[in-house]
């Protein structure tokens, strides 16, 4: 009897096939290169810390070259590769990619093995709907996160959206990864996925995702059943825990130096604190080494006054030499106490906030609106409550706090008014910090500037008009220009406008010129300025109005959509271009008289509707609007109008 090849992965069927894009969580990972991977992998090793362990979680990450006949059901991942078919330019490029890195017969991988964790539950079970099980939650569902029964670890655990797993996959070139898993009991296991696209293979359709399991059929059903772990040593894990294992290794991915980085930039309070140790090939990182670390030059730069993108030297400065001050940021309906570690120093040139969850992983270098190229540095901590807070504010990729992927309207402007208030708190504790570093040297005395200002006013007067002489005395004469005789047609009619005429021929709305002095016609926009007598404002409580007469500009812009934007301009009549952050000062534009909102794209108001020549705006203000600013207002249509 001839024994049959076991089939390694599994891909489910479907009656033909409907999407032809690869994931697009690959993308974004695509983007995040070996820092994403980093994040993701040790995050998750520390959201699986054993619960009652008071030491730290270890992480052991490796690079290395790997013959890929040691690669478990390559050959069958090859043939589906082979299989795929690009219908758009990106997935074509996409699989000619995948197509030139099957023929190696040895790939570089990169592998992550934790210590002190608790590794997957659950796999002699499989595929099963249980929560208790979470090797078929971390193997066989895309976008679901596994919640812990206990409130207070859940909290304190950095996934949440349930997509970080496919960071491992991006890193692939072929966008294959396994995990190895050793349980409580000691059992071993290995699992994997690959994300194509959907495809045909032998005459049949089947889905984008496909499982490193077997397939186990009963009656009435089937599920995925994972592999005992059998298979080359790069793929073993003997101690409790999980090992993730990504072979055809990006470009890139490898380096030891980037690795130890993307670490330490993430993660150096967990590894401070001592909730966290990572080893990269043999490079050590723990409370007893990091500092070593980032203050060595061949991992940061250490000259305060040249770091302008990686900040980890200052932070790790700042947390451990100062002491922390307590901060409230509230989002409307509840207040948030931070522990804010600043340091104000005149040498740093980038001023950034590292926002930490208790995890111990910082989420993003926040920018503080107005503040971004002022010379301070700061770590913001919060507790378990604040802890809660920043993580339903994450993007998907734990990278920075944002409101846009909250649907629920209220939590949502609840979302912007934390971050809002949160730059705002931030920006008081910037000034404060520059005024007691920059007092003035007592009172100045003005009485000479005044006695010279009002002496040199007085010459500019006299050496503008002439004197005239009256019984010896002299009379000061203000110069006047003779009028020019008006231009008359040949019937002696005067040809100059009277003064309702100019009115009524000044243009509203001024076409706006390059530098040169030159309009391109070439431009596919037109960008007009517009007259202050066009445009009213008016702001009542937490709401501003604008309405905009276009009316006498018709020939210009018709009633098409448009574009607005606004530029401050200071008691001089001096704009200033980047001062004004439109989604900073305004939570919603909207008309008022349809209710449509206005998305804000580029630091401006798009498709505006213009109405028998009148457009129509209502803002609501954030927290920290400054209603004494002046605007000049720009319009923006097709050049084709």
């Amino acid at each position: 009897m001839i024994k049959k090849n076991p089939i390694y992965w599994q891909f489910s069927q479907i009656p033909n096939i409907e999407e032809s894009n690869f994931n697009k969580v690959l993308e974004r990972f695509y983007d995040m290169k070996v820092t994403g991977l980093v994040r993701e992998n040790i995050q998750n090793s520390l959201d699986g810390k054993l619960k009652n362990f008071d030491g730290p979680v270890i992480v052991k990450i490796e690079t290395g070259e790997i013959e890929t006949r040691h690669i478990p059901g390559v050959k069958e991942l090859i043939d589906r590769i082979y299989a795929l078919e690009g219908r758009n330019t990106y997935t074509k490029e996409t699989i000619k990619h995948m197509l030139n890195k099957v023929s190696q017969e040895s790939v570089s991988y990169i592998s992550f093995e934790d210590q002190n964790t608790k590794g997957l539950t659950g796999a002699r079970y499989g595929q099963t709907n249980s929560k208790d099980h979470t090797w078929g939650i971390y193997a066989y569902n895309k976008g679901v996160h596994f919640e812990e029964s206990d409130t207070a670890i859940e909290t304190a655990r950095g996934g949440s959206h349930g997509v970080g797993k496919i960071a491992s996959n991006a890193a692939s070139d072929i966008h294959v990864m396994f995990f190895a898993n050793c349980d409580e009991n000691g059992e071993q296991h290995l699992g994997g996925t690959t994300q194509l696209i959907e495809h045909s293979y032998n005459n049949r359709y089947y889905r984008a995702s496909g499982y490193f399991a077997k397939l186990q059929n009963n009656e009435y059903s089937s599920k995925f059943m994972p592999f005992e772990n059998e298979f080359h040593k790069v793929f073993s894990k003997s101690t409790r825990g999980l090992k993730i294992v990504i072979p055809y290794l990006r470009k890139g991915y490898a380096e030891t130096h980037d690795i130890v980085t993307s670490v330490c930039d993430s993660f150096f309070i967990s590894i401070l604190e001592g909730k966290l140790e990572v080893e990269v090939n043999g490079v050590k990182i723990n409370p007893d080494t990091i500092h070593d670390i980032v203050t060595h030059s061949a991992y940061y730069v250490q000259k305060i006054e040249d770091i302008k993108k990686n900040f980890t030297p200052l932070y790790v400065n700042t947390y451990l030499e100062k002491a922390p001050q307590k901060i409230i940021v509230s989002d409307g309906h509840n207040d948030y106490k931070f522990r804010l570690y600043f340091t104000y120093d005149e040498r740093i040139v980038k001023g950034r906030v590292a926002i930490v969850r208790t995890v111990g992983m910082k989420i993003e270098d926040f920018k503080v609106k107005g503040n971004v190229n002022k010379p301070f540095n700061a770590v913001l901590i919060g507790g378990p409550e604040e802890d809660s807070y920043l993580k339903s504010l994450e993007n998907e990729s734990h990278t920075q706090l944002s409101s846009d992927h909250i649907k629920d309207p209220v939590l949502q402007k609840q979302a912007k008014r934390f971050i809002n208030n949160l730059t705002r708190e931030i920006s008081r504790i910037i000034e404060d910090a520059i005024k007691d570093n920059n007092p003035v040297d007592g009172v100045m005395d003005t009485k000479n500037i005044i006695y010279l200002v009002e002496s040199q006013f007085k010459q500019d007067l006299m050496s503008s008009m002439g004197t005239v002489l009256i019984n010896n005395k002299p009379i000061i004469k203000s110069k006047t220009t003779v009028k020019k005789k008006e231009k008359r047609d040949k019937q002696g009619i005067s040809n100059k406008p009277t003064i309702q005429e100019s009115k009524r021929n000044r243009q509203p709305l001024k076409l706006r010129k390059s530098t040169e002095g030159k309009y391109d016609s070439e431009d596919p926009i037109k960008k007009y300025s517009a007259n202050p007598e066009m445009v009213e404002r008016i702001i009542v409580q937490d709401r501003e109005y604008l309405n905009f007469d276009f009316s006498k500009s018709m020939d210009s812009i018709l009633d098409y959509p448009c574009s607005i934007s606004l530029v401050v301009i200071d008691g001089m009549g001096i704009e200033h271009a980047n001062e004004f952050e439109l989604k900073d000062n305004y939570l919603s534009v909207r008309n008022p008289i349809t209710s449509q909102n206005y998305k804000i794209e580029n630091n401006s108001i798009k498709d505006v509707e213009i109405i028998d020549g009148k457009a129509q705006l209502e803002f609501e203000l954030s927290s920290n609007y400054n209603r004494s600013l002046k605007f000049v207002y720009y319009v923006e249509v097709p050049n084709d109008l």
